[in-house]
């Protein structure tokens, strides 16, 4: 087993005073403990490699099962205060650390002037035959899908229930064979294309998939797409812009 990776305490803090003049990428995050590795949208040493200044904000009680199975709308109130809080605290940009909050895009987005992406899923409507890796698929529901713009029949494939990704989450444990997590969206990704040929880009649901995005692009011979490179590539914009 993988322990939670240790970040140094220095190299955040100076990331975070950089926030102060040039503006960060506010991160909305459910109220967890387990494992984030490198790559993952809550993990800081995420955005120290991409050299992104960070805040997070976490929403006391938005757990893995609330957010994901129940989408509990008393959650919402929360959530939308938390892309409040980071808008005047200067972000330029916000997201969140689950891609099923992507049913409460227009909600986040008209609370405040920064862009809000929520989710990976907002990506598909401008992708070519897209297919969704997800973390539930049977908590994936139409009418989810439907408020993020995903094209009505897209296939979706979601990781199988009670693995080792899956079950860690939910259970919010604090250790992670990220290996046999690895496997296990590699082993999604595999069982979408295998049933859907005609997929032409992959697009991981989950933003605790990134770290695996090399190994899914391997396995299936696709472009492979998550919430960190939709934010990489609307960060990087926004500067050019400036």
């Amino acid at each position: 087993m993988v322990p939670s990776l240790m970040f140094h305490p220095q190299l955040i803090a100076m990331t975070n005073q950089q926030t102060t003049t040039d503006g960060f990428l506010g991160v909305i995050m459910l109220d967890t403990r387990f494992p984030r590795p490198l790559g993952d949208i809550g993990s800081p040493a995420t955005w120290v490699r991409a050299d992104i200044p960070v805040r997070f904000v976490t929403v006391p009680g938005a757990s893995a099962r609330r957010v994901v199975q129940t989408q509990d709308p008393a959650l919402l109130e929360p959530f939308v205060e938390a892309a409040r809080s980071l808008a005047l605290q200067g972000a330029r940009l916000i997201t969140t650390s689950c891609g099923f909050l992507a049913g409460w895009q227009a909600e986040l987005q008209a609370a405040v002037d920064v862009p809000v992406l929520t989710s990976s899923l907002l990506q598909c409507a401008g992708l070519s035959s897209p297919g969704l890796v997800t973390f539930d698929a049977a908590s994936l529901h139409a009418d989810l899908l439907r408020r993020a713009g995903v094209p009505v029949g897209t296939p979706v494939e979601g990781l199988r229930r009670g693995c080792e990704l899956q079950s860690r989450i939910l259970s919010d444990d604090t250790v992670l064979d990220v290996r046999q997590a690895s496997e296990d969206v590699v082993d999604a990704a595999v069982r979408l294309v295998a049933k859907h040929p005609e997929v032409e880009q992959v697009v991981l649901e989950c933003t605790n998939m990134p770290p695996y995005r090399n190994a899914v692009a391997q396995a299936t011979g696709r472009p492979v797409h998550d919430l960190e490179t939709l934010l990489l590539r609307t960060w990087n914009e926004q500067r050019a812009n400036d």
